[in-house]
């Protein structure tokens, strides 16, 4: 399949996009291009590679999610603008 300079232009008009004539053509190229290469790589035999989702046997690197001591609530507060009960007070920005 070959990307027209119609289909490029079709593109630019749904993404609201101008593009002068030399981008309509420069663009149309390198569309092509990348088609070209993905022919190449639908041609390569991968009967004997196995599907994965990542090249290295990764496992979830994330630590334990483990309860800590944190920030007392006055050292947090201690450089807030506003507060109000022990809590930051921001202003209110939906009606309800």
């Amino acid at each position: 399949m070959k990307i027209t300079r119609k289909d490029v232009e079709h593109v630019a008009l749904l993404s609201r996009l101008e593009l002068g004539e030399n981008d309509v053509e420069k663009f149309t190229g390198q569309l092509n291009a990348i088609l070209d290469y993905i022919d190449v790589l639908n041609k390569v035999d991968t009967s004997g590679v196995e599907p994965t989702a990542h090249v290295l046997p990764l496992k979830n690197v994330m630590r334990a999610d483990e309860a800590r001591p944190s920030l007392p609530r006055e050292l947090a507060l201690a450089n807030a603008p506003e507060q109000e009960d022990g809590y930051f007070k921001v202003p209110k920005i939906l009606e309800g």
